[in-house]
Parts: structure tokens; C-alpha cells; sequence
């Protein structure tokens, strides 16, 4: 599954991700936004990894804001848009199921 989320006024989030028993799994995030350190992306895709579908947008968010290293910094977007990206991704997944 693919969702992706552009910040208001900041960068592209982009989220991909299977869907294997009812949670999320093999979690890849990318877009244009910026990172520091560059090794808190594994954090943030773990607090993804095994998370349920049934979680709301902003459960997503606290699930990455909790991952988030203090000293990190996310540039140009934020937990909530990581959440939004998500529930895009979830939404449009089964926008297609009710289509076939």
C-alpha cells in the first residue's frame, strides 16, 4: 500500500507498507522532508512496524512521536502528517476493495 501527505506549507511525506493479519509490516517512509539524525528513519519505520490498521491517524502520530528520539529533528513535516499518510494509504486500500 502507498499513501502519501503533503505539509501544509512544508514537504511530502510518502509512506509504503503491506498489510499482513491486521497490521502493518514491512513500513518503508520516504518523501523530500529532512531528517537529523538520518539514523532516527529505522525508529520511526519500527514504531510503524506491527502497528494495527484499526489505529486512528492520530494514534499513528503518537506511535512516531514516541519513537522519535529528543535530539531529533523532522524538518518540513511532523508525526501527524506520517499518521496522515497512513490512514490515506488504509483508506484508499479499501476504497479499491469496495470497487472490486
Amino acid at each position: 500500500m502507498h499513501g502519501e501527505y503533503k505539509t501544509p506549507g512544508g514537504k511530502l511525506i510518502a509512506v509504503d507498507f503491506e498489510v499482513h493479519d491486521g497490521t502493518l509490516r514491512d513500513v518503508a517512509i520516504t518523501g523530500d522532508f529532512f531528517l537529523y539524525p538520518d539514523e532516527a528513519l529505522s525508529l520511526l519505520t519500527g514504531a510503524l512496524e506491527g502497528a494495527s490498521v484499526e489505529l486512528s491517524e492520530a494514534e499513528f502520530a503518537h506511535e512516531v512521536r514516541v519513537a522519535m528520539p529528543r535530539d531529533a529533528e523532522l524538518l518540513g513535516s511532523s508525526p501527524e502528517a506520517i499518521g496522515a499518510a497512513v490512514r490515506r494509504a488504509l483508506a484508499a486500500d479499501a476504497d479499491a476493495s469496495d470497487d472490486a
